[in-house]
């Protein structure tokens, strides 16, 4: 799909969309707050039947500066794929890959963050207005990726609703950990029916520091060296630089909206550790005077991206609004070794979305929508491990609601057609997915549900024709172009409880998988990279564990109230071959928030097990317990402008998340303040 198509659909579509009226609400009626990745009906947030999280842009404006996966890791069933400050995927219950959905406004990002931890995903935290997580296979709207959870960053790039004057928010801070300096902005404004918005962020950071050596203890004895102790060092080779813009304009009638938006996104950091097979010379090469390590390797990435999106309402026969977007992507990112380039990944595509709406008929509520994309990927240089590849897919989809207050039914059903074309070889699947629950709500502020799923995902283009070196992950990897498709069986039950003092959310879930695709160890080498062979294997697997959050405020008195939440999770996975790798240990937070108007205080306590529970091939992590405290004060009446400071670990303690392929060389940073103003308007 060109930009021209998406710019002449835009011009044509207007004609129908966009006449004067007044503004109007993206949603109809007083519902709490709406998880607008859940379906394209409005669907509660208490009264959703999986587990769901939503991080807001008050709750962004102090979150850390990194990747994705960094800012959402901590959140019950959450962690992240650390890869250094550059980049970072979510883990979802164990899950991550090519099974977590990363999305931005319901569409794919067409990058290659799927494909290796050392990948940044092509959208920044700081862009968004909302982040929305799905666990578990249960967004059925979006496919067989989505088999481990999504995670949907929504913006405002382009506007769905009219601004009479300007509005918009800025955001400036630094850290000290890591000499950090962040600055983002956004501003809308309309003139009639037409609405404007630009935006931007940019941030840099240098190596961060650690309270002890980089290279964990446990590997250092098993390389057969002495380990320094914990020395307070920086992690070499961490120095990241990101810079996004972007803007949209949007037609907006009492129909409904239309709108085109476009962003770019620049940012080069440094991949720490991927040279590490290189570190260690031996003695004789020492006394020679010859130094062999290879320098630092850095990553420069690049998109241009262009949306066109909105909603048109209508009455079509059993519908009564339609919601529709396309996105077209243009993605490359480039490896550099001693400055040069070396490996080159590219990416290009489109993805659309077609979604009519049922009216809320007596508690009814549906959807029936279309989905289809193309992209084009390719790889060159001594790391391209996979060749070249078109995929293409399309999928039809229908979502129900039956909400009758005390009792409710919800399901879903989809078909999917994926394609997989290269020079080692040609693949297509059918996948059907389908999903049943049933709630219901005993009492006052009580919701409980039951929810099954059966999940086809058709296997990524790594998993099927991968061969080659892969320095990220310490491994020569080889694909299978015969695997099936992965399907997985999964139930989970859910209970909400809210009242004026308590909230509860509690989630137990179980997945069976047949035919789970894992890279697993055949205890030979390649010769030439002097990398262990890993090689793609189906074999079947169990997932099980539990999410709990609760909160109890213990008083208030007019603005003032202090409240005491926790919260928790667990999962643990099971394979023909033995545990999963990098699994994540159990977790459990517990802090205080203090609210006083124009100031709030907040203390937190989050201690993190060990994992002695590990795959072949893979070194225990120790458990850590890290403290944090955040002040935030809004000195002017309007509460609009906030100053606040915000502490990370500061007992400074040694901390390494066993979901990452760097939890050994890299551990996450340590004592961290960072102070910042934000200002909405």
């Amino acid at each position: 799909m060109s930009r021209s198509v998406l710019f002449s659909a835009a011009a044509a579509a207007a004609l129908c969309v966009a006449l004067p009226a007044q503004a109007t609400a993206q949603h109809e009626g007083e519902v709490s707050e709406v998880v607008v990745t859940a379906a394209p009906y409005a669907v509660s947030l208490d009264s959703a039947t999986t587990s769901v999280a939503i991080v807001q842009r008050e709750q962004l404006d102090t979150a850390p500066v990194g990747g994705l996966g960094d800012v959402l890791s901590g959140m019950p069933g959450v962690r992240s794929t650390f890869f250094g400050p550059g980049a970072s995927r979510p883990v979802i219950r164990g899950l991550a890959g090519p099974r977590v959905l990363v999305l931005s406004n319901g569409l794919g990002q067409v990058d290659a963050s799927a494909l290796s931890p050392d990948h940044a995903v092509a959208t920044d935290p700081q862009e968004a207005e909302r982040i929305e997580v799905l666990r578990g296979p249960s967004a059925l709207a979006y496919g067989g990726s989505a088999i481990g959870g999504i995670v949907n960053v929504i913006d405002e790039r382009i506007p769905t609703a009219r601004h009479d004057r300007l509005e918009g928010r800025l955001l400036a801070s630094a850290s000290s950990v890591d000499d950090g300096r962040s600055y983002s902005a956004a501003f809308r404004a309309g003139l009639g029916p037409l609405v404007a918005s630009l935006d931007g962020l940019h941030r840099t950071s240098e190596d961060y520091e650690v309270p002890t050596h980089p290279e964990s203890r446990r590997l250092m004895e098993a390389d057969g060296e002495e380990w320094p102790g914990p020395v307070a060092s920086k992690v070499e080779n961490t120095a990241t630089e990101l810079t996004s813009f972007g803007g949209g304009l949007s037609l907006v009638g009492e129909r409904g909206h239309l709108g085109v938006s476009v962003k770019r996104t620049e940012t080069t950091y440094g991949v720490p550790g991927h040279a590490h097979h290189h570190e260690h010379e031996d003695e004789e090469h020492e006394e020679e005077g010859h130094d062999e390590e290879e320098a630092g390797v850095a990553i420069e990435l690049e998109q241009t991206r262009y949306d066109l999106r909105g909603e048109y309402r209508m009455a079509l026969g059993p519908f009564e609004r339609a919601r529709f977007a396309a996105g077209y992507a243009d993605y490359t990112h480039v490896e550099l070794e001693d400055g040069a380039p070396a490996t080159r990944f590219f990416s290009e595509g489109w993805e659309a979305r077609l979604e009519l709406v049922q009216p809320d008929r007596g508690g009814w509520q549906g959807a029936l929508g279309v989905q289809a994309l193309s992209r084009d990927f390719d790889a060159q240089g001594e790391e391209a491990l996979v060749p070249a590849t078109t995929t293409r897919e399309w999928g039809v989809f229908t979502l129900q609601r039956l909400d009758r207050d005390g009792w409710g039914l919800e399901g879903g059903l989809r078909l999917d057609q994926r394609s997989l074309e290269s020079a080692a070889g040609e693949r297509d699947f059918t996948n059907v997915s389908g999903s049943l629950a049933a709630f219901v709500r005993p009492g006052e502020g009580w919701f409980l549900s039951l929810s099954g799923s059966r999940t086809s995902r058709a296997p990524a283009q790594e998993e099927l024709f991968a061969n080659g070196p892969h320095p990220a992950t310490r491994g020569f990897e080889i694909g299978d172009p015969d695997l099936d498709r992965e399907v997985s069986y999964s139930l989970d039950a859910t209970v909400h409880y809210g009242s004026d003092r308590w909230t509860t959310d509690l989630h137990l879930f179980g997945v069976r998988y047949d035919g789970f695709i894992e890279l697993a160890p055949t205890g030979e080498e390649d010769e030439e990279s002097e990398l262990p062979i890993f090689r793609y294997v189906q074999t079947d697997a169990t997932f099980y564990g539990a999410e709990a959050e609760a909160a109890f405020r213990l008083w208030r008195d007019g603005e003032r109230s202090f409240t005491l939440e926790g919260a928790a999770d667990y999962v643990r996975g099971d394979t023909d071959l033995g545990p999963p790798a990098r699994m994540p240990p159990w977790s459990a937070t517990v802090r205080g928030v203090f609210r006083a108007g124009w100031w709030d205080g907040r203390i937190e306590v989050r201690r993190v097990g060990e994992q002695s529970r590990v795959a072949e091939f893979e070194l225990p992590t120790e458990g850590y317990t890290v403290l944090n405290a955040t002040l935030t004060f809004r000195p002017l009446p309007d509460r609009n402008l906030k100053l606040f400071i915000d502490g990370r670990n500061l007992t400074d303690v040694e901390a390494r998340e066993h979901a990452s392929f760097l939890k050994d060389l890299a551990p996450l940073p340590g004592r961290n303040v960072r102070v910042g103003v934000a200002y909405r308007f």
